[in-house]
């Protein structure tokens, strides 16, 4: 199954197409998801192609949490989400370990009863997706603290007068802070899966990427405010861009695609959630529409670098 046709075919999906160029950024995949070298003496040992295995690490937006079907109550997990979606349309085997309210400490340490994700790793693993980096920055907490203060100046920006008072903006730096998280969280998923293919996945368009807000009881965010959280998701994803590049991986830009699909969209035309959430998912969060937009932008970076092998 392709999932870019599966959109086409889609009402009000036509918009995932606009992020082609997302493809171009992502590390070329073999059909068996190894190296040049390691494929031929694979072929050679095995004359019948081999099952990909694909790692899926990450947090709440690779998880799907309140996307019907749950799977895993402890982190959330949806069998909906797009790991699940990209394994089924690749037919790769899946290990998922992504999981609500993970930090990169999560990668290498455990998150409560979890294991460390980097433990569901190995030399035989050929596909790995990261999306991690929102949590670090604490991006939930942020926006909980940017709806508590909409009550002082509503039609004003006081989430970003709170967060830049100081002289420095706050959530700026947390992310330039992020950077190096990144950059070792993937040094060790070199060294656990060498031969694997990774994709880093940033974050699909939270907000109205022309500034224009939506306060509301649903998204109870200052007027002002909505361009400033736009910004801070647009620096996440651009450092996630900027280490992927430094240490050779692929990046998945979810953003391009999801433009005019924000929150403040009505039920039907969103893929993200408000921070009253309607539809069965988590606020502020990827719906069962926007899971399937963040599948079909990593399958099309799956297919563009491919091509160009």
């Amino acid at each position: 199954m392709d999932l870019n046709k599966q959109t086409e075919r889609s009402p009000g999906r036509r918009g995932l197409l606009r992020g082609a160029l997302v493809a171009c950024c992502a590390m070329a995949l073999s059909t068996a998801g190894a190296t040049a070298a390691s494929a031929s003496a694979r072929t050679a040992a095995t004359p019948t192609a081999r099952t990909v295995n694909y790692v899926a690490l990450g947090d709440s937006y690779a998880s799907g949490p309140g996307i019907p079907t749950q799977v895993d109550s402890t982190c959330a997990r949806s069998d909906q989400n797009y790991p699940s979606l990209l394994a089924a349309a690749k037919k790769w085997r899946l290990t998922d370990v992504s999981c609500s309210g993970a930090t990169t400490t999560a990668l290498a340490g455990p998150q409560g009863s979890r294991p460390p994700q980097l433990d569901a790793l190995g030399a035989g693993t050929d596909v790995v997706t990261l999306a991690m980096g929102g949590n670090d920055i604490g991006f939930s907490r942020n926006l909980s603290t940017c709806a508590g203060l909409t009550s002082q100046d509503p039609t004003g920006s006081p989430c970003k007068t709170f967060f830049t008072s100081g002289g420095t903006d706050q959530l700026e730096q947390r992310v330039n802070d992020t950077a190096p998280k990144i950059a070792a969280a993937l040094d060790a998923v070199r060294q656990r899966a060498p031969h694997a293919k990774v994709l880093v996945v940033g974050y699909p368009d939270l907000f109205p990427d022309d500034g224009v807000g939506c306060t509301s009881s649903a998204v109870p965010l200052a007027a002002g405010d909505f361009a400033y959280l736009r910004d801070t998701e647009k620096k996440l994803n651009a450092m996630l861009a900027s280490q992927a590049s430094a240490k050779g991986v692929g990046y998945v830009d979810t953003y391009a695609s999801s433009v005019g699909h924000d929150m403040c969209k009505p039920a039907g035309e969103r893929w993200i959630e408000p921070l009253v959430a309607a539809a069965p998912a988590a606020p502020a969060h990827p719906n069962a529409r926007g899971q399937q937009a963040m599948a079909a932008a990593v399958e099309r970076a799956v297919h563009c670098r491919a091509n160009r092998r």
